[in-house]
C-alpha cells in the first residue's frame, strides 16, 4: 500500500485533492504515470504548505468540484496527471 505514515494528514490532502481532479495517485504509482519520489514531493509539498486548514475546509465543502484551488502548491502537477 502507498501511504506516508510519518505525514498522514498531508497524504489525506494530496490524495483528496488528486481526487477533485480525477487522479488516483495509488493507481498513478502502479500504472508509471507518476513515480514513488515525485508522489513524495507532492506530499511534502503539502506537509510545507501554510494553507492546510483551507485546504480541509474545500476537501470538506468540495461536493462536486472537478478543480482544485489556486491555493494549492500541487494544483498544477497533480493536474498534468489527469
Amino acid at each position: 500500500m502507498i501511504g506516508y505514515p510519518g505525514a498522514p494528514r498531508a497524504w489525506w490532502l494530496t490524495r483528496g485533492m488528486a481526487r477533485i481532479s480525477g487522479v488516483n495517485l495509488p493507481r498513478a504509482v502502479l500504472d508509471g504515470w507518476l513515480h514513488r519520489e515525485e508522489l513524495a514531493s507532492l506530499v511534502q509539498r503539502c506537509v510545507d504548505c501554510d494553507n492546510g486548514a483551507e485546504c480541509e475546509l474545500f476537501l470538506m465543502r468540495s461536493g462536486n468540484a472537478r478543480a482544485m484551488p489556486d491555493f494549492c502548491p500541487n494544483k498544477t502537477g497533480i493536474e498534468a496527471l489527469g
